[in-house]
């Protein structure tokens, strides 16, 4: 039990880690590089990338929410099953992940493209689309602030996973001999 106790959080550590830092670093960027821009054409590229961006962020909050409560679970198995109450800062850095994964699925991922959908919409007048234009930038920037701190949590949550500092719940031998 012990070992696949390890191999489901070091698994699901590993798999948060990586889809984080792939998103952040490598599809994130993707919807507003000069590729995209030419896929889909000059007048299609404001709206369009941003849109095909919208459905990526949804899919990778509602990702994140899922690693974080597999590791809500983990860390609530190991303590029932080895009897240890995890320390104060691993619990902190569990639930600020989890707080900020849960609001950016539950809020921050519907305003941008509320947000987004008023700023291109047609029969919305120029100075609604000019606020809604620049509401939607100051949190996309705010999503990125948050994004980056998720990956250091996630990458320091995994090296806790990968390393665990506690120490061993039985006495070993050695500690008996004269």
């Amino acid at each position: 039990m012990i070992g696949f106790l390890r191999l489901i959080g070091l698994l699901n550590s590993a798999l948060w880690l990586g889809t984080t830092v792939f998103f952040t670093f490598g599809m994130n960027p993707v919807a507003s590089s000069a590729s995209m821009r030419g896929l889909l054409g000059a007048g299609n590229y404001p709206y369009f990338s941003v849109a095909i961006a919208q459905v990526l962020v949804a899919r990778y909050f509602w990702w994140q929410c899922g690693c974080s409560f597999v590791a809500v679970l983990h860390v609530a198995a190991e303590w029932l099953y080895f009897g240890k109450v995890p320390r104060r800062f691993w619990l902190g850095l569990l639930a600020g992940l989890v707080s900020i994964n849960l609001l950016g699925a539950l809020w921050l991922a519907p305003h941008l493209k509320e947000w987004h959908t008023m700023q291109y919409a047609l029969n919305a007048s120029p100075q609604r689309q000019e606020a809604a234009g620049r509401t939607f930038r100051a949190w996309q920037r705010v999503f990125q602030t948050f994004n980056l701190i998720t990956v250091a949590g996630v990458a320091i949550y995994f090296l806790r996973i990968a390393n665990p500092p506690d120490p061993a719940r039985f006495v070993s031998a050695v500690k008996f001999r004269s």
